[in-house]
């Protein structure tokens, strides 16, 4: 049997940044409820993925922006290093394997429509 971890978020891009060979985007998943007054409220959940295919990073930073509805779909890896003190700092790394951005998809059908 094969096991796994696996993450899969929905949501909209917040900041995007290279490190090394890759590219980190955070990404605010909406966890809103409503409050006593039965109105919602707003609450945003930041998640920050990173993308390692290069042909993925490069279509990501030409036609990604802040404020997109985008997907994410990709697995989960915990990591763990030595902090300046000498402890062990432990973190996780969401690798996002698929991406997709569907304002981007919907930009692109609005420019056609208007040719």
């Amino acid at each position: 049997m094969r096991t796994f971890a696996e993450f899969q978020i929905i949501g909209r891009v917040g900041k995007t940044k290279v490190v090394g060979n890759t590219l980190r985007i955070s990404i605010a998943a909406e966890y809103g409820r409503k409050d006593d007054k039965g109105e919602f409220q707003s609450k945003p959940y930041w998640n920050e993925v990173t993308l390692f295919n290069e042909n993925v990073i490069k279509w990501a930073k030409e036609n990604v922006q802040t404020g997109d509805i985008v997907h994410a779909r990709g697995t989960l890896r915990q990591t763990q290093w030595e902090n300046n003190s000498g402890g062990t700092e432990y973190g996780m790394t969401l690798a996002a394997e698929d991406f997709d951005d569907f304002t981007h998809d919907e930009r692109r059908r609005a420019a056609a429509n208007n040719s």
